[in-house]
């Protein structure tokens, strides 16, 4: 159950005839950082949308994900940062909405490099404000690569396993 004031509002979305429950964020957040594979919807600039697989990390209160500059999802994402992510964890489904933005932090970008070294053994060094790697990412198109931080404005949680009993769907706003 969440503790008021421990992390973002949160929300039961539905409670079935039971008194409203929510989960945690704690569990939440952390199915996000240990997911191996994320989907990413954008909105292409005639309004379709786009969704594609792709490799992130969770760092903070952020996650990461990368995109060759000429990749179809990283132009959406320029034009309109607006985004949606989802993941799929053993006992949860999850779906963050937020808005990405590029990132060119020195500082950022070598932290993240380490995590994406850490989490997948990909190789990425930073090279004038741009990911580099001896071998490309299948979703992510031939390096270079720009980093983008999603912040999430929403999570939702849906959970699907017996042993979360007490803990229902849940929406927390950031």
């Amino acid at each position: 159950m969440s503790v008021p004031g421990s992390g973002p509002a949160a929300r039961p979305l539905t409670n079935d005839g039971q008194p409203p429950t929510v989960l945690a964020w704690e569990e939440g957040r952390n199915r996000i950082a240990d997911a191996r594979y994320y989907w990413l919807g954008t909105a292409h600039p005639s309004g379709r949308p786009q969704v594609r697989p792709v490799l992130a990390v969770w760092d903070g209160a952020k996650l990461y994900t990368t995109s060759s500059p000429g990749a179809r999802k990283a132009r959406n994402l320029d034009e309109d940062g607006r985004c949606t992510v989802t993941v799929t964890a053993q006992d949860m489904h999850l779906v963050l909405e937020g808005t990405a933005s590029r990132v060119t932090d020195e500082a950022v970008l070598q932290r993240i490099a380490r995590a994406y070294r850490a989490k997948y053994d990909w190789p990425v060094t930073v090279q004038d404000g741009l990911y580099d790697a001896p071998y490309g990412a299948p979703t992510a198109g031939p390096p270079p690569y720009r980093l983008y931080e999603i912040r999430p404005s929403t999570v939702f949680a849906f959970v699907n396993d017996a042993k979360l009993a007490g803990a229902g769907s849940t929406r927390w706003s950031f």
